[in-house]
């Protein structure tokens, strides 16, 4: 976020990989509150989408002018995210959301590297931001065996 604004550019930065991982951090934070997780096993996600929608808003800000596409995605998942975050929707489409959330994060990938390919350079991606997101996979994994994480959480 800071060197985004230091630069004033989202140069070399996919906004639909970073669209993604606000959704997939959603799903994410909200199973876990849904099962009833102790704070330990996903206080990061809570950051993490934190991070993430500041990052959508920053790059939408600096992306100008924002189409009306771009307005309705915002729109879209400000008024689902309350929702799917208070577990307000049926266990079986909770459970699915949540399995899909992986291929979310996969998916998110795709578009940065294909743009970092694209453009021969990583633009305004961070190196610390990448090792910060490794590092934290790992924490994740630990804490989640710590915690006793369902499976799906801990594989993935």
């Amino acid at each position: 976020i800071l060197k985004i604004l230091k630069h004033k550019s989202v140069r070399g930065l996919s906004v639909v990989a970073f669209e993604l991982e606000a959704i997939g951090y959603t799903i994410a934070l909200a199973y876990c509150l849904h099962k009833g997780l102790p704070f330990s096993a996903y206080g990061e996600y809570v950051f993490l989408l934190i991070q993430a929608i500041i990052l959508v808003a920053v790059i939408y800000y600096f992306s100008q002018p924002v189409g009306a596409k771009t307005w309705i995605k915002a729109l879209i998942f400000s008024a689902v995210a309350p929702t799917i975050l208070a577990c307000q929707i049926d266990p079986i489409l909770f459970e699915a959301l949540y399995a899909s959330q992986h291929a979310i994060f996969l998916y998110a990938r795709i578009p940065q590297i294909w743009a970092n390919f694209s453009n021969k350079s990583t633009g305004e991606l961070s190196f610390l931001t990448f090792f910060m997101n490794f590092g934290g996979s790992m924490v994740r994994v630990f804490t989640s065996l710590q915690e006793k994480a369902p499976t799906s959480g801990i594989i993935f």
